[in-house]
């Protein structure tokens, strides 16, 4: 019984420390909306130089954090990796990691004030040998790059479509409103060939069709040609065939990678199906618990993983051929996003840890010209790249 209170008191939040949270999250976020007001009105504050023009985007120690009723969950805590062009980046972990927030923070779909990107840069290369850094970017100049120059396509397609409007209005609008001077026969012309270019052999019945008269495989495949109606820089895939069966899975990412190649754009691929990734992805991102453990080429991670949690990803997913009674479950649970600990957040479900791992949170390490991996173990034989950086919300 004693226990059981014990328990239930350490997740109580008292109405005394509840307005106290409150009054800290209103000037925190009123003193951050204001930084990004005034960042706004000059272009030289959000105007920035990418550290590799090869690349389209760089996330540089990105720290986005949302501010709750219950205390500061950190959701994305510190993450760097880049998004090389004409290359498809898959970033992959469990539900909850941040892969999401990691790209709702580069679209600047957060929703603010509760949501804020508080440390850090997002490079992003606008083709003319400048870039802008997505942070601090107004509103205004992000309605022009949001569609435009990157365009996502959602996780469930049936509310990312309006169903009160016609599959036709849907894509001409984002044409309409990226290309003003157009004439509506030439942005009708357009979403026909963009229904054509993503597989619907009855384009012109399609256009006049509402969402709910198509299938799923349809649905996602009205939601690619919206985001590819304007030719982007950078597709965000976030989970593009979670609500989709086996065989139309296939023929959507199929549909991406050619597209892809048609409009020499990049791919930044989110999804927890590992198949997916080795199918489609040039390099990969593993997250876990908002910042990143590993990274490299597909074939090191898939091959030649190093992290315990991408070791223990590789052995939870099922082999074709190979009969077990039950397929590998990580032992433990993900830590509290309000109170992480100061250590290695993977240390406490870890099968490998050693004496190293009571110390702090662990670098980033360089055992190979593109693998990079936060783990102690292998300190010895790669070079010490930094560590991540938190943000002390107290000092805002």
């Amino acid at each position: 019984m004693a226990e059981e209170k014990k328990k239930k008191n350490s997740s109580y939040i008292s109405g005394k420390e509840s307005r106290k949270i409150s009054r800290f999250n209103r000037r925190v976020t009123k003193k951050l909306e204001k930084d990004r007001a005034d960042a706004g009105k000059d272009p030289a504050l959000y105007t920035v130089q990418m550290k590799n023009p090869n690349n389209v985007v760089e996330f540089d120690n990105v720290c986005t954090y949302f501010f709750t009723d219950v205390g500061t969950v950190k959701a994305v805590d510190g993450v760097n990796f880049n998004i090389p062009r004409h290359s498809t980046v898959g970033v992959v972990g469990e539900s909850g990691c941040g892969k999401s927030v990691t790209s709702l923070s580069l679209m600047q779909l957060l929703a603010r004030p509760t949501g804020q990107t508080v440390g850090g840069e997002i490079r992003f290369n606008m083709g003319d040998g400048t870039a802008l850094n997505i942070v601090n970017t107004p509103n205004a100049v992000m309605e022009k790059i949001r569609g435009n120059k990157i365009s996502m396509i959602f996780q469930e397609p049936m509310t990312s479509l309006n169903p009160v409007f016609r599959i036709g209005e849907q894509v001409d609008e984002v044409i309409q409103l990226h290309n003003p001077d157009m004439s509506d026969e030439d942005i009708k012309a357009r979403t026909l060939e963009m229904l054509e270019l993503v597989g619907i052999a009855n384009k012109e019945g399609v256009y006049n069709m509402y969402p709910h008269e198509l299938s799923g495989g349809m649905r996602q495949r009205i939601c690619i040609a919206i985001a590819l109606a304007c030719s982007p820089t950078l597709i965000i895939a976030d989970e593009p065939t979670t609500a989709l069966d086996v065989t139309i899975q296939a023929q959507i990412l199929d549909l991406l990678q050619n597209l892809k190649d048609k409009l020499n754009s990049s791919i930044m691929l989110i999804t927890h199906d590992l198949g997916v990734v080795a199918g489609m992805a040039d390099y990969v991102v593993v997250m876990y618990a908002g910042r990143v453990v590993e990274k490299g080429t597909a074939e090191e991670i898939f091959h030649h993983p190093m992290h315990p949690y991408t070791i223990g990803l590789m052995k939870s997913k099922p082999v074709v051929g190979k009969k077990v009674d039950q397929l590998y479950n990580i032992p433990g649970s993900v830590p509290n996003p309000v109170d992480m600990p100061d250590y290695c957040y993977f240390r406490d479900r870890c099968e490998m840890r050693c004496e190293a791992c009571k110390g702090l949170y662990p670098p980033e390490i360089r055992v190979s010209e593109t693998h990079i991996v936060s783990c102690y173990r292998y300190q010895e034989e790669g070079e010490i790249l930094g560590y991540p950086k938190s943000v002390n919300v107290e000092e805002l």
